[in-house]
């Protein structure tokens, strides 16, 4: 239910109708005994507990008719407020809406992947899933929450926020968003916010898993549409997003020419029986010695931004062998920390 500035003057009149009713009902109460004195005792008894009865039920129905409506207007805002409120957001936003280009599914995928892979690396989330979400409640980045307010994810400003809010209809009239400076700032808390006790489980699932992702976060009440789950799926399998999850694409990926430095094999010189035959060029292969090279050591110490399910890739093992091999109960790991990554 929604309430304007008139409902503070309906919780006032509600409130004084209230004392008003408490006192005439004492009122009446007292005049009702004084009739009853010269009535028989049993009838009298029972004509006072019925009055008395009449009287806790209109004080509970009048008291919790005030008390949900005072508590409903305190966490609503009214039209104007929230006018107010977007237009000031609006000004303050770095980017103009006015002078903003539509992006396509396909546009906002290229333009967006990156940070999602980033964001898998450091806290363990699948690109895909980061994506698909992104894709879904920004409408490919062109509503106005995610233009005006940088939020692409749909997070509510909650009790714990402190932050600029935007207000915007959605499960109540003027349902309160949070505002970000900038789309990066948005993947972030979103990142931040799946880290909730209720999500937890989540991060039980393998990386690649994007099918139980999207399934746990419909159940761990991240959204309330019944098929919030499907969607996220048919998002991923539609646009190839878990391409993004096998860990084989990189943020900024180095030339192989870079990375691997070319050797040159020069052939053995040719014999007398073969002086004639023409010397072939030498042939250039690529020395990937250094990074095929196994471990020295059966330890590695965890790094800023590392993940179990980077290490496990990293040393060819699964997320579950790497648990195992150092007793681990969840993926909570910190920096420092020496783990055991052979088997």
């Amino acid at each position: 239910m929604f309430f304007d500035d008139g409902m503070v003057m309906m919780c006032k009149f509600v409130k004084e109708g209230l004392n008003m009713k408490i006192y005439l009902t004492e009122q009446s109460y007292w005049s009702h005994r004084i009739k009853r004195r010269n009535l028989p005792g049993t009838v009298g008894r029972a004509g006072d507990l019925i009055f008395i009865e009449m009287k806790k039920t209109i004080f509970l129905v009048i008291a919790l008719g005030f008390f949900t409506a005072c508590a409903a207007h305190k966490n609503t805002v009214s039209n104007s407020i929230a006018r107010r409120n977007n237009s000031n957001v609006r000004q303050n936003n770095t980017a103009p809406s006015n002078g903003y280009t539509s992006l396509s599914s396909l546009q906002y995928i290229d333009k967006y992947k990156q940070i999602a892979v980033q964001e898998m690396k450091s806290f363990g989330i699948p690109a895909s899933i980061t994506l698909a979400q992104g894709l879904y409640e920004s409408g490919a980045g062109n509503s106005d929450l995610a233009r005006v307010a940088n939020n692409h994810f749909g997070i509510k400003a909650g009790y714990s926020w402190n932050g600029k809010v935007y207000y915007k209809d959605d499960d109540n009239k003027n349902d309160a968003f949070r505002v970000y400076q900038s789309p990066e700032e948005s993947f972030r808390d979103h990142s931040n916010f799946l880290k909730k006790k209720n999500y937890a489980s989540l991060y039980t699932l393998d990386i690649t898993d994007y099918r139980g992702w999207a399934r746990g976060l419909k159940k761990a009440g991240y959204a309330t549409n019944p098929n919030y789950s499907d969607i996220i799926i048919g998002i991923i399998e539609k646009y190839n997003l878990q391409q993004y999850d096998t860990g084989d694409y990189t943020v900024n990926p180095k030339p192989v020419a870079a990375a691997i430095a070319p050797v040159a094999v020069q052939p053995p010189p040719p014999t007398t029986a073969s002086a004639s035959i023409p010397t072939p060029a030498p042939v250039t292969v690529p020395d990937s010695s250094a990074a095929q090279a196994a471990p020295v050591s059966k330890n590695y110490a965890v790094k800023q931004g590392d993940t179990l399910y980077n290490i496990s890739k990293r040393f060819g093992l699964s997320v579950d062998d790497l648990r195992a091999l150092n007793n681990l109960n969840g993926n909570s790991i910190y920096i420092g920390q020496i783990l055991v990554v052979i088997k």
